[in-house]
């Protein structure tokens, strides 16, 4: 199940800070500017609807974290998830096996940055796009989503991170603000 709350602009950290686990809270204060506390605690009060609605689980979850750094609940580590964020929009998927997600607001494009993390296949969708922008968008989502499903996180050879993925799953915002991606293992 996805949960998203793409109204960041309004959402009030002070309110949401009793709601946090302390673990959470610290790491949430640990953002310089405000914006990235407000999606941190975001993400995780999706997390937190989504125990609720999906387990009837109640208690405010602690994390512990795989050999990778990717987190996992302590006390349910047979429930899988998955948190992103972005300037516009906190992201939460939860599942009974692996998953990994990712979003992303649409920026403008850089060619050099495209150069770098795309094949050359991936190079030329992206540049026959109507919007290159979204278009590389979409394939950085893809391939952060299949490196938080392996836990992994970004590596050096990006360029080939989506050459034997599973079935990915990208949705763009009906207002072009933010693309995101989500995948199963």
């Amino acid at each position: 199940m996805i949960y998203i709350n793409d109204h960041i602009d309004t959402f009030d950290f002070e309110a949401a800070l009793p709601l946090l686990s302390e673990q959470r809270r610290e790491q949430a204060l640990r953002f310089r500017h405000q914006l990235g506390r407000q999606t941190c605690a975001a993400a995780y009060l999706l997390l937190c609807e989504g125990l609720r609605q999906e387990y009837g689980i109640h208690e405010k979850p602690v994390f512990s974290y795989g050999e990778h750094g990717k987190p996992f609940i302590t006390d349910h580590p047979e429930i899988h998830f998955n948190l992103s964020h972005c300037r516009e929009a906190a992201i939460c998927a939860i599942a009974n096996r692996p998953v990994g997600i990712d979003i992303e607001s649409v920026r403008h494009y850089k060619e050099s940055l495209a150069r770098y993390t795309m094949n050359e296949c991936e190079l030329e969708k992206i540049m026959h796009a109507e919007r290159p922008d979204v278009a590389f968008t979409r394939l950085w989502t893809m391939k952060e989503a299949v490196l938080k499903l392996s836990g992994e996180g970004i590596r050096n050879n990006l360029k080939h991170v989506l050459d034997d993925a599973p079935v990915i799953t990208t949705i763009v915002s009906s207002d072009l603000r933010y693309v995101y991606s989500v995948v199963y293992g």
